[in-house]
C-alpha cells in the first residue's frame, strides 16, 4: 500500500538540499537516509534519500543525484510517497494509521449514529475526521482525546463525546471548508496514494496515520 509521507518544499542552500513537509509521525523510519520513495507525479522519481537532517525546525534531505539548487528547485510541491505494508502497525498503541480510520463508523457513547470517516485532514494544529453524515452533509470532527473518547477497530467505530455545536445544526460544515484540509492524510486519495499519518489523540489532535 502507498502513503504519502511528505511534500517537497522550497531548496536550501546550493548543495541539492530540500525542506520536506512532513506527513508521517515517523519520519526517523519513512524519511531516513537510504530509504526509497516513489513520487507523485511518478517521472520524478524514484528517489533515494542521501542525507537528512534537522535545521530550525525544519526537515532538510538531499537526494541521490540531486547536486545544485536548480536540481532542488525542481522536485518542488513534489509527494513523496513510501510503501507500507497494510498490516503493519504503529509502534505506539494510541496511534492509527489513516488507512486504519477510514470508513469507521462515528457514533456517540449510546450509539447513536452521527456518520461514517470517509477522509482524515492533517492540519498544522490537530488532525480532524471528515465525516459523511446519513443526510449526505459533512462535519468536521477534531481528533482529540476529549472528543473521540474510543477507537473500536475491531467493531470498525469511532466514539465521540462532541461538546455543544460541533455536530448539531451550528456545526461547520466539510462543504464549506476554503482548503484548509491540505495535509497529509497528506493530500489523501491522489492517485491512490492515502496520506500518511500515524494519527494520535494524544497529541492536539493528531489522528495517528502513519500521515502521509
Amino acid at each position: 500500500m502507498q502513503l504519502v509521507v511528505g511534500r517537497v518544499g522550497r531548496a536550501h542552500g546550493i548543495k541539492g538540499e530540500v525542506t520536506v513537509e512532513v506527513r508521517t509521525d515517523e519520519p526517523e523510519l519513512r524519511l531516513g537516509p537510504g530509504a526509497v520513495l516513489a513520487t507523485e507525479p511518478a517521472q520524478a522519481g524514484p528517489l533515494r534519500i542521501e542525507t537528512g537532517r534537522v535545521h530550525s525546525g525544519r526537515l532538510l534531505l538531499r537526494f541521490e543525484g540531486v547536486r545544485d539548487r536548480t536540481g532542488a528547485e525542481a522536485l518542488r510541491n513534489v509527494l513523496l510517497i513510501a510503501e507500507v505494508d497494510p498490516e503493519e502497525l504503529p509502534a505506539d498503541p494510541e496511534e492509527f494509521y489513516d488507512h486504519q480510520l477510514m470508513d469507521l463508523d462515528v457514533v456517540l457513547a449510546d450509539g447513536t449514529e452521527i456518520g461514517r470517516i470517509t477522509e482524515i485532514s492533517h492540519l498544522p494544529s490537530q488532525d480532524l475526521f471528515i465525516v459523511e453524515r446519513p443526510d449526505g452533509s459533512e462535519v468536521m470532527i477534531p481528533f482529540v482525546e476529549e472528543i473521540v473518547t474510543e477507537i473500536d477497530l475491531e467493531e470498525q467505530r469511532a466514539v465521540i463525546d462532541p461538546p455543544p455545536g460541533l455536530i448539531d445544526d451550528r456545526a461547520e460544515i466539510a462543504s464549506d471548508r476554503d482548503g484548509d484540509a491540505g495535509g497529509a492524510s497528506g493530500t489523501p486519495g491522489q492517485d491512490g496514494a492515502s496520506g500518511e499519518g500515524a494519527t494520535s489523540s494524544g497529541r492536539d489532535g493528531a489522528s495517528g496515520g502513519d500521515g502521509g
